[in-house]
């Protein structure tokens, strides 16, 4: 009489079955917002030179060194902040960033950065609660009341940027820089970390949610339009 073996090899090939299966759903529905935004975004996507004028820029934050001084990857977007300034693509730039922490002010470095390169501080507003990609762009429409601007961050980060500031009911194109001769690590990091970001902004921007601080409104973009070049 033959001994009963059991259904081991059969259910082995029906679980590598069912994770092929289950591999190939992600790989076709993970890009799926990515996809989204690239292709929504492809008319407002465009070179300093090229991009087309704005009241303001808006500059998110990406971080700072251990000195307080923007990364790398902040000190090309307030590069290219500059750039829009000087050649009058923009009359103001609106930095958005994080000052959570007493010892940790991003918005301020960020002004401080832009003074440097001869942006007159008073043609620049703060956000000191940009905390996020969306609470950024909510806030520069909700408390600053930015109906127009020109985003500023890395290529890879732009489209759901301004998806996200088009959904948040800012008339957006933007400039992107492309990261990838500093940092190529990094840059490839940010094209993977944009992948999954996209579900999350995707559900923003169909539900546009209150920011961390939703207010109260303020006039610092006002004041900065209204300031003497």
């Amino acid at each position: 009489m033959g001994r009963f073996r059991g259904p081991g090899p059969l259910l082995g090939n029906r679980r590598r079955a069912w994770a092929a299966a289950a591999a190939a759903l992600c790989a076709v529905l993970l890009p799926l917002p990515f996809t989204w935004f690239h292709l929504s975004s492809s008319g407002l996507r465009a070179a300093a030179d090229e991009v087309p004028e704005r009241p303001v820029a808006l500059v998110l934050g990406a971080g700072l060194d251990e000195d307080g001084r923007p990364r790398t990857m902040l000190s090309r977007r307030l590069d290219i902040a500059a750039e829009l300034y000087h050649s009058s693509k923009v009359d103001a730039v609106l930095v958005s960033g994080d000052n959570s922490r007493e010892e940790y002010n991003e918005t301020d470095a960020m002004a401080d950065y832009l003074a440097a390169v001869g942006v007159p501080r008073d043609k620049v507003a703060a956000d000191y609660a940009g905390f996020s990609t969306w609470d950024s762009c909510a806030r520069a429409h909700r408390v600053f009341g930015v109906e127009a601007a020109t985003v500023v961050t890395q290529e890879f980060h732009l489209p759901r940027a301004l998806g996200l500031c088009r959904a948040a009911g800012i008339d957006a194109v933007g400039v992107g820089d492309p990261s990838g001769d500093r940092k190529p690590s990094d840059t490839a990091y940010g094209y993977v970390r944009e992948l999954p970001a996209g579900y999350k902004a995707a559900a923003q921007a169909l539900f546009r949610p209150d920011p961390v601080f939703p207010g109260p409104p303020e006039t610092d973009v006002e004041e900065a339009l209204a300031a003497p070049r």
